[in-house]
């Protein structure tokens, strides 16, 4: 639906994650019944993981430790291979430090820190090569930039899968001063499969796609540590975002044969919001902030994106997201809380029982609806039951 902006303007209606609500089917299910795994192929290997959940390349968020543990519970963890963990031999004081500045110093001093210290090529194998200790995959991130840079590095180390991300990532980027990267020739060149973002378009995941994508990062600002929208004033809604992305990936299928995953990235904090992406259309989701509370996170407590310590323009900030829980309570339980923030598979095989639908896929064609309502009401009621009135 468009609106009329003006004489001049007009704009689509788009919607997020708390405009939508999941319409319950005429069956329901067993959860015990449900699959919520995840696989996609590429060369003829498989690549299957019992969760849908990556964890985002943030350094607040992902070590080889973490990456381990993650992968070991049957999810992915992506490590930022241009941010702390490959500038610093060790990087717990550097850690320690960040989670020391108050809120106001933060980001000047987080410049200083990241300026310190160059990537390191070597470090870079060393990580990965800590990750495949742990005996599960390596993925690792790195932006379109620095990709062909440091890419030789990374498959050294063993890297088993390549994240290429940035705040926005284009198939075909113009610029009179630098040779841009061939995206499409650089994906079809390597050896192991390429995860590309972030879009937030149709035919920005539809490039994507085409450049040899296994799959695409869909979202663009929507997470609570990125500034992007305020900073730069772009970005689309998560649900309208999925759901383009999702019928570029019918179109690139009509075109290719090919299947290229859909990918939501950020703005899910909840169970709730994880089973609505996947009904909007995506195969998986990738999170930061929920992860950043593990008492395994590096973070010590706070999360920051890949752009927060950008030297001249600054797209993100440190925030506190505290420690909620082990990674295994916040991922598959068992939860203590009753706010969705916990057991978050839990929260999405339950949704799914309830609505009778089997596996992912299926789940994609359940039906939505806007419903800003009943935010409306979910309000009204924690309002009279005292929530958040200092009773």
């Amino acid at each position: 639906m468009e609106i009329e902006i003006g004489r001049g303007k007009t704009a689509r209606q788009a919607y997020g994650f708390d405009d939508i609500a999941i319409v319950p089917s005429r069956r329901t299910r067993d959860p015990r019944d449900v699959d919520i795994h995840w696989e996609f192929a590429y060369k003829g290997k498989t690549y299957d993981f019992p969760l849908p959940v990556l964890a985002s390349a943030m350094d607040g968020v992902v070590d080889p430790d973490f990456a381990g543990l993650m992968g070991k519970l049957g999810g992915l963890a992506v490590l930022n291979l241009e941010g702390i963990q490959t500038r610093y031999e060790d990087p717990a004081p550097q850690l320690d430090l960040i989670a020391s500045f108050s809120k106001e110093e933060a980001t000047a001093r987080m410049q200083q820190i990241y300026a310190a210290e160059d990537v390191k090529p070597e470090l870079i194998t060393q990580r990965v090569k800590e990750i495949k200790s742990h005996g599960v995959l390596a993925a690792a991130s790195l932006t379109p930039q620095n990709v062909e840079l440091y890419i030789d590095a990374a498959l050294a180390g063993g890297l088993d899968i390549l994240v290429i991300q940035g705040t926005v990532v284009s198939a075909e980027h113009v610029s009179s001063y630098d040779k841009p990267l061939d995206l499409n020739a650089f994906v079809r060149s390597l050896p192991v499969p390429t995860i590309i973002g972030g879009c937030c378009s149709y035919q920005g995941a539809l490039h994507l796609m085409r450049a040899g994508a296994v799959g695409v990062l869909v979202g663009v600002g929507p997470g609570h540590a990125c500034t992007s929208r305020r900073v730069l004033g772009i970005g689309v809604p998560q649900a309208t975002a999925i759901a383009d992305a999702a019928a570029a990936r019918l179109r690139h299928i009509d075109e290719t044969g090919i299947y290229c995953h859909v990918i939501a990235d950020g703005g899910m904090r909840t169970g709730g919001d994880i089973a609505k992406a996947i009904a909007c259309g995506a195969d998986a989701v990738m999170i930061g902030s929920p992860l950043a509370s593990a008492s395994e996170a590096p973070g010590r407590g706070y999360h920051w994106g890949m752009a927060t310590f950008h030297p001249d323009l600054p797209r993100g900030t440190r925030v506190q997201a505290g420690i909620r829980g082990t990674l295994e309570e916040i991922l598959v339980g068992p939860a203590h809380q009753n706010d969705g923030t916990l057991n978050l598979l839990g929260g999405l095989r339950t949704s799914m029982a309830t609505c009778g639908y089997e596996n992912l896929k299926t789940f994609q064609k359940a039906e939505v609806m806007v419903a800003p309502a009943l935010q409306t009401e979910g309000k009204v009621l924690q309002q009279s039951q005292g929530v958040g009135m200092g009773r």
